[in-house]
């Protein structure tokens, strides 16, 4: 383990420099801003987009340096100071792997499930995990299907890790509260759980790997990886796996630099200290309606705050392999999920106050609702510069100002700033795309990984211009979301889609017909008025025009497979599968024998014998002192 200040010097003089180079960009990019507007006379407009630049340019630097010192970690082999791969010794301490479920895809459930299990096996460590199928279903036929799949997979895996179901009465908390009545009913019976969801994948090994982490050390309350998306088929899926593989493992590098053992929590495919997790984590209850108040529906971030607050470590670990997950396969599906992460992300500037958060915590749910507010931001920067440049379409140069003029009031040349904006805000969007471009071109296995040089490098570029046009659909929808959650309108909770679906005209046109005629709008105005300015507005009315048919074509199952056989946006998860992948395609291929199944009921045989622990809340706005309660943890199978 690290010499603990040794660990906090280091992480110090990180933070310091990731501050000092975030601002210091940011403010250069706005000086030379603000020299391109005061060129023509700084008004009230001119000011309204210098303030929108700098916050949105600051959002861009954030992101462009982590992706920077996430290089230079790949580059280097490794970080220092995070966790070093605990030895390979037998497991001391019990697991639960607990899967939430809500109205799911049980085929595709069990056949996740199934590849898990089926590598314990050869693990050794069978005896040392126990899985948890958590229903909220509210159909009790659907609930009937749900235990007989539980039983299949017991028949199939008799001598594997016990697995265990139960549906709740009532959908208390959602997923959160889920996960709650786990801990209180059974946690008391394990020094981990890790949480899945139901798309999750992950390896028997990688699971045996983070239980050995935490053991080996006991200040870690928690240790995210980084799940890859795969299994999805359709152009729109394909091309957002590939940008997820060739840039994440980079930005995760950089993003774990500078948060260190105060990182963040996605809510699944990771492991947590049962014990902490139970005396620390437990949410408050807002006051007031949703969106903004009653239970917070994006628990994660906030309960990696409240781990960090307590003293624990919380770990991002990208190098960590063996974890999955999927996505959904079009852009309507792709809105509904970020729909709901919006309104939970929003939700946390009441948690902003809270006093049991350290400033890391605030930092993190921070940036959470920055990565959504950005969105309005620079949807007010581009109608304010779009404003702007029509007015001087229309007014021309003026020499004299009202009132006396001795001399007249010339232009002043600020070429070399627009240069070298330019320049600075290019390189902050795209920059990071070819440093993660780089690090693949540079590694053979990784080359062969996404089908060789020249299919990666034209992914690549496929990726840009993708990326480019649906930048400015998800503004616009964010922007909508943003807005809709701030007046009051909460989202349902709902089942996900976690399917390869196809959209059809009518569908894509009635949910995004209003952006088409936005785009032609905003294109037409200023072709006419500023036809200089309509160029530069290119890529974003370009990707508003085309979003129908963009969104249809994207979401067809065929064309992704006609891209994969052209070797187009693979991913080394399709070329170099894990066995537990190759498992789930052939499950799902073949069917996994779910009309057999039988349902024997709630019994002892599906329902472990109970041993919780205390998981007191936090009072708002107060934290209310919390007393750890004794854990009662026993070794020997809960069976």
């Amino acid at each position: 383990m690290y010499e603990a200040p040794a660990y906090r010097f280091n992480l110090a003089l990180r933070r310091a420099g990731m501050l000092i180079l975030v601002t210091g960009s940011t403010a250069t990019a706005a000086s030379l801003m603000s020299q391109v507007i005061a060129a023509n006379g700084l008004d009230a407009v001119g000011c309204a987009i210098l303030v929108l630049f700098t916050l949105n340019f600051g959002w861009l630097a954030v992101n462009f340096w982590s992706a920077v010192f996430g290089f230079l970690v790949r580059l280097a082999g490794g970080d220092p100071i995070a966790l070093m791969p605990a030895a390979d010794q037998p497991l001391a301490a019990r697991t639960a792997v607990v899967m939430p479920i809500y109205h799911e895809n049980l085929a595709s459930v069990a056949a996740g499930l199934e590849a898990t299990l089926a590598g314990f096996r050869t693990s050794g460590a069978a005896a040392h995990f126990d899985f948890f199928i958590l229903s909220d279903t509210r159909d009790a036929r659907v609930g009937e299907a749900e235990q007989a799949m539980a039983e299949m997979l017991r028949r199939k895996h008799p001598s594997g890790p016990s697995i265990y179901y139960r549906r709740r009465a009532e959908n208390t908390g959602r997923k959160a509260g889920n996960i709650e009545d786990f801990v209180k009913r059974w946690g008391g019976a394990y020094a981990h759980m890790v949480v899945l969801d139901a798309d999750s994948v992950m390896s028997a090994s990688t699971l045996v790997a983070l239980a050995r982490l935490m053991e080996a050390h006991p200040d870690a309350g928690l240790i995210q990886t980084l799940p890859m998306p795969t299994n999805r088929e359709t152009p729109f899926a394909r091309i957002v796996q590939f940008a997820s593989r060739l840039y994440g493992p980079m930005l995760g590098h950089g993003f774990a630099f500078w948060t260190g053992g105060d990182s963040n929590y996605y809510g699944h495919n990771a492991i947590i200290r049962t014990a902490a997790f139970a005396r620390h984590c437990g949410l408050p209850l807002l006051p007031g309606k949703a969106p903004l108040g009653g239970e917070i529906l994006s628990h994660d971030f906030v309960e990696s705050a409240l781990m960090s607050a307590s003293g624990y470590k919380v770990w991002f670990m990208p190098e960590i392999p063996g974890s999955y997950e999927e996505m959904p396969a079009n852009l309507v599906d792709y809105l509904k999920r970020d729909r709901r992460w919006c309104q939970g992300n929003v939700q946390h500037a009441r948690l902003l106050r809270m006093p049991a958060l350290k400033a890391m915590g605030r930092l993190q749910l921070g940036m959470g609702i920055l990565s959504y507010v950005t969105s309005p931001l620079w949807l007010a920067f581009l109608l304010l510069s779009t404003a702007d440049a029509m007015q001087h379409a229309l007014i021309g140069t003026v020499y004299f100002r009202p009132g006396f003029n001795l001399f007249p009031n010339w232009p002043v040349a600020t070429d070399f700033q627009i240069d070298l904006l330019l320049c600075m805000t290019l390189a902050a969007l795209f920059l990071p795309k070819l440093l993660g471009l780089t690090l693949a071109l540079f590694d053979r296995a990784a080359r062969r990984g996404f089908g060789g040089t020249v299919a990666l490098c034209a992914s690549w570029l496929g990726e840009i211009v993708g990326s480019t046009l649906l930048a400015p659909v998800m503004m616009l929808f964010q922007t909508l979301f943003v807005v809709g959650t701030l007046l009051g309108r909460s989202v349902a909770w709902e089942a996900q889609t976690r399917a390869d679906r196809g959209l059809g005209w009518g569908e894509a046109l009635g949910r995004l017909a209003w952006q088409t005629v936005i785009g032609f709008a905003w294109a037409a105005a200023v072709w006419i008025v500023a036809p200089n300015f309509f160029w530069w507005l290119t890529p974003v009315w370009l990707g508003l025009v085309l979003v129908v048919p963009l969104s249809v074509w994207s979401s067809r199952r065929k064309i992704g497979l006609a891209l994969m056989r052209a070797r187009l946006f693979l991913t080394p998860e399709e070329t170099q599968p894990a066995a537990e992948l190759c498992m789930v395609r052939r499950a799902l291929e073949d069917g996994v024998g779910l009309e057999g199944a039988r349902a024997v009921g709630q019994s002892e045989n599906l329902v472990p014998v109970e041993r919780g622990l205390v998981m007191p809340h936090l009072r708002w706005p107060k934290r209310k002192p919390i007393v750890s309660s004794k854990i009662q943890y026993d070794a020997r199978d809960s069976s």
